[in-house]
């Protein structure tokens, strides 16, 4: 039996959002092609390709804007691959400025990533650049803008390779769910914005009445030294998105919540659902309201199935999940962002024009001191304090009573550990010892570059584990996802154990809105240099009040548990406020590559690093082909 009409819970800042149906996905299956509620999204599929960026007007809101559009529409046309195709894309650029398109997660040839400045010039306005590669892998990606903020304005689309010899997990139904976020505001203006105040679209800070409501829960004293600890750090607990929904408009398939995107199934039929998270800033939760999510593949690549109730998805991750619908009635797909300041939503129905409960809004999240490390209770997430900029002379930090100076940490310019002055004879070897790489918080130092007036927190003692579903979701009472529940099948590409590590802190200054690698900007930076051939580790330490998705192009990135095990193989990592995480890269790709926060924002404000994979000494010798793809 169909729900009645559900009243759409209040949104931030819109009481109303007009329908507007600027391009939905359906994805034909076995037995027979979805259903969308607009008109279909155009999917391409073959190996020859023409694709032209220009712009078109649209009305998400009720005010008409103009989209970056690709062939017309946002999202782009859904581009389907064969797995050991080779695929040629003619791109046309019709936009007044120059313009791009980067293959998210695909393993490819430097010169076709598609980052101007980089891998190539960019594509001129009247211009067009021929893209030409072979598919190493399948699963689900998608492309975008790497071009300033083309992308923010609708430059981004999605991607299905089928894998030779069929799906791992087939299912009856198969759809892309792709969420983003659509602004009014020209970026350029966010951006200005966010230099001069960087908590401008927080609107959702405590009020009086919850400072009441604190000091008869948790008494005076409490209450008030949580405050002035806050104010001491200049920080706002409700700061986790620095756009919020007062500035966006969370799309699902192009789709706004009242437009509804809804896919049709059948009862008993197993339904794929693509996910693809194609915003700019935006993070989401995900969940569907009586159906237990399976899932079955991240980032492109099968992993053991696991069963959840809900999960978070950061900028440029992609989810696979399986649902089996045992009722003949609707059900909500919903996608909360992680500020709780509005959703994107849509719907599988067993017939076109029914609607399911859509749930409340959860409860604002607070970031606690316990997140930011300042305590250690329940969930402490290390140990995390503010910089002392008041004793700092020349770039010299007063850290209390830890002298980091006088350390010797065998740091390079460039960020990266020296193996022999850190780990001795086993890195020359190529064993290492893990206690030795810094898996343990023991092993933490930080780089003197980032002892400067642009970073305002530093970790002492990251949490470096993978079980912390993040803030907001902790004890909600339903089962989500965390990076520990993940397990590739197949294993690692590369078994061979790194013999080198980088270590890299995530650094930023919230009020001045700058962020960084070691405190460098990437204006400031050096290129951090890979081997051709060589097995390394990764090490990322959150330095700062914020989640951070960190895509390095061109390479996997093998994440490893605290004891330096594989995990789970990924193109975007997600990296927890004072979170340590680690994880394996084989350099088979050689050439020049961008290394970036994926929050569009950061990258932009200096949170980038230029990675050259050049040839070496220990370059070749024992490790994978250039541009593998992945044995999944």
């Amino acid at each position: 039996m169909p729900s009645s009409r559900a009243r759409l819970p209040q949104l931030s800042r819109r009481s109303f959002l007009q329908a507007a149906g600027a391009g939905l996905f359906v994805l034909g299956a076995p037995r027979g092609a979805g259903w969308a509620q607009s008109h279909a999204q155009t999917v391409l599929t073959g190996s020859h390709f023409d694709l032209q960026i220009g712009e078109a007007p649209f009305n998400f809101t009720g005010n008409k804007r103009v989209g970056t559009v690709v062939n017309g529409q946002i999202p782009g046309p859904l581009l389907r691959w064969r797995e050991g195709d080779t695929v040629t894309l003619r791109v046309a650029n019709r936009l007044a400025a120059r313009s791009s398109i980067h293959w998210h997660g695909m393993i490819l040839p430097a010169d076709m990533d598609g980052v101007p400045g980089l891998s190539f010039e960019g594509i001129p306005s009247l211009g067009e650049y021929l893209y030409r590669f072979k598919v190493n892998q399948a699963g689900t990606y998608w492309y975008h803008a790497h071009s300033r903020f083309q992308e923010q304005t609708g430059l981004y689309g999605p991607i299905v390779i089928e894998r030779r010899g069929g799906e791992r997990f087939p299912t009856e139904r198969d759809y892309v769910v792709m969420l983003s976020d659509w602004t009014d505001i020209d970026p350029e203006r966010i951006f200005a914005v966010l230099k001069k105040h960087s908590d401008y679209y927080n609107f959702r800070r405590r009020t009086v009445g919850e400072f009441f409501a604190d000091v008869r829960k948790n008494g005076w004293s409490e209450t008030v030294a949580d405050r002035r600890m806050w104010g001491e750090m200049r920080m706002n607990p409700t700061d986790m998105l620095d756009v919020s929904g007062y500035a966006y408009t969370y799309l699902m398939n192009g789709v706004t919540p009242t437009g509804n995107w809804t896919g049709l199934f059948s009862r008993g039929e197993k339904v794929r659902l693509r996910f693809i998270n194609g915003s700019s800033m935006t993070f989401f939760d995900v969940r569907i309201p009586g159906l237990k999510l399976t899932v079955v593949a991240t980032d492109g690549q099968d992993v053991e199935p696991v069963s959840v109730d809900e999960f978070r998805i950061g900028a440029a991750e992609t989810y696979d999940v399986i649902v089996e619908p045992k009722d003949d009635r609707a059900y909500t797909i919903f996608a909360q962002a992680m500020d709780r300041s509005g959703y994107a939503r849509g719907t599988l129905s067993p017939s076109p024009g029914l609607e399911a409960e859509i749930p409340p809004l959860d409860p604002r999240p607070l970031l606690t001191m316990g997140d930011m490390g300042m305590s250690h209770g329940a969930h402490a997430a290390g140990s995390m304090k503010p910089m002392d900029h008041s004793q700092m002379d020349h770039g010299q930090m007063n850290h209390g009573q830890r002298n980091h100076g006088q350390r010797s940490h065998g740091q390079r310019s460039s960020g990266e550990t020296d193996p022999h002055a850190a780990h001795g004879s086993s890195a020359q070897r190529g064993a290492v010892d893990h206690a030795a790489m810094g898996h343990g918080a023991s092993a933490l130092h930080h780089p003197s570059t980032e002892r400067t007036p642009l970073q305002d927190m530093q970790a002492e003692q990251p949490n470096i584990g993978l079980n912390d579903p993040g803030v907001g979701l902790r004890n909600n009472g339903r089962r989500v996802l965390t990076y520990a529940d993940l397990h590739t099948i197949g294993g690692p590409i590369d078994r061979r154990e790194p013999a080198r590590e980088i270590e890299l802190h995530l650094t930023g200054h919230m009020e001045r809105f700058v962020w960084s690698f070691n405190g460098q900007k990437f204006s400031e930076a050096k290129p951090l240099k890979f081997r051709l051939g060589e097995r390394l580790r990764i090490t990322l330490v959150n330095d700062s009040m914020m989640t951070h998705p960190i895509h390095l192009h061109g390479m996997w990135s093998e994440i490893e548990d605290a004891s330096g095990h594989f995990q789970v193989r990924k193109h975007t990592v997600n990296v927890n406020p004072a979170q340590k995480l680690s994880y394996a890269v084989t350099a088979d790709a050689p050439g020049r590559w961008a290394y970036h926060c994926h929050l569009l924002y950061h990258m932009e404000a200096g949170m980038f690093r230029e990675v050259h994979v050049e040839s070496g000494d220990e370059g070749g010798a024992g490790g994978p082909g250039a541009g593998h793809g992945a044995h999944s």
